[in-house]
């Protein structure tokens, strides 16, 4: 099991989640964040400082954002498990159903 992070993010990435991941896993991409499924050590330290609610445990995530499990993994195919975000950075890309939306979180005070 581990954290998800869901559409709230989304052009949001506020990064208080990733001040507080004590393992370096939540990974930028352009529009929002993810959770490395393989590096997540499950702590929830992440899910509590997130202004816009977005982090979930894995069996926790809102039914209407239950696509974003298969999103924080599938955003690692071609990433792979590079061992920590910081030293990465942003990745230039988001996930394929990321990068469709519309603009998101315009009202987002952060």
């Amino acid at each position: 099991m581990t954290y998800v992070i869901a559409q709230p993010c989304i052009d949001v990435k506020d990064k208080a989640c990733v001040e507080e991941c004590p393992v370096d896993c939540i990974y930028e991409g352009e529009r929002s964040l993810y959770i490395h499924p393989d590096e997540c050590v499950d702590c929830g330290a992440c899910e509590p400082v997130c202004p816009v609610e977005a982090i979930y445990y894995e069996d926790d995530t809102p039914d209407q954002w239950a696509e974003y499990y298969r999103v924080n993994v599938e955003f690692f195919d071609e990433l792979g498990s590079p061992g920590g975000a910081v030293k990465l950075g942003n990745t230039g890309r988001d996930h394929p159903l990321v990068a469709a939306l519309p603009p998101q979180n315009k009202d987002a005070s952060l």
